[in-house]
């Protein structure tokens, strides 16, 4: 490890670091708010389920690069601008999270659904006040998938210019050194690691009718 590099470049190893995280966290959070409403549509109309899962689950079959090549061209954006990358970030999360919505929300048991139902409850409320929270471990467990591709996903933008930790594995390969390389991949390792355990404790907070889990 080449100490030397490290201490001189650290300023500009936080710089693409906070924007690594930013344009991890952004994506994923819009997506989910997105993906929350059509996961949503998809459980409500049986009948539409396969056309919203699916034409949405096709998108993060499009490869990343094409994505942030095509982009500039449909929203008049500039190669480098990393609202370029945020809304490729975005339809993957989509692509990904519809499904698991609907699917979580499929999970909540009938009775529980027939309960509020005859409370009076109409098809929103039940969605926001009964369905929702109880589907939450579910939702948050895909979320947690979707955060660890995005934050993979995010250093192909490096190919283009656009700055984050990506930026240290083009710039170690045209170096020749191992040092940038190494230092991009322990940091992408750390943010999935915090923002797994920050989703995790999300998820217990947000359920506290869970029994916690009782170490053996």
């Amino acid at each position: 490890m080449n100490t030397t590099w490290l201490s001189s470049n650290l300023s500009w190893i936080l710089e693409l670091t906070f924007a690594h995280l930013w344009l991890t966290v952004i994506p994923t959070v819009v997506g989910l708010l997105i993906a929350l409403p059509l996961g949503w549509w998809a459980h409500q109309v049986p009948r539409l389920y396969g056309l919203i899962v699916g034409t949405s689950g096709l998108f993060y079959t499009v490869p990343s690069l094409a994505f942030f090549v095509l982009l500039p061209g449909v929203l008049g954006t500039r190669i480098l601008d990393p609202l370029n990358v945020i809304i490729a970030l975005t339809i993957y999360t989509i692509a990904l999270m519809v499904r698991v919505v609907a699917d979580g929300l499929a999970a909540v048991p009938q009775e529980t659904v027939q309960a509020s139902e005859a409370m009076g409850y109409r098809a929103f409320q039940r969605f926001v006040l009964v369905q929702l929270p109880v589907a939450v471990p579910v939702i948050l467990g895909g979320l947690r998938v979707a955060v660890v591709s995005n934050i993979s996903i995010v250093t192909m933008a490096a190919i283009i210019g656009v700055q984050q930790l990506g930026s240290l594995f083009t710039q170690g390969y045209s170096l020749g050194l191992m040092t940038p390389i190494v230092t991009g991949i322990v940091l992408c390792l750390v943010i999935a690691v915090v923002l797994d355990m920050l989703i995790l404790w999300l998820s217990r907070a947000m359920t506290p009718w869970k029994p916690k889990e009782v170490a053996s």
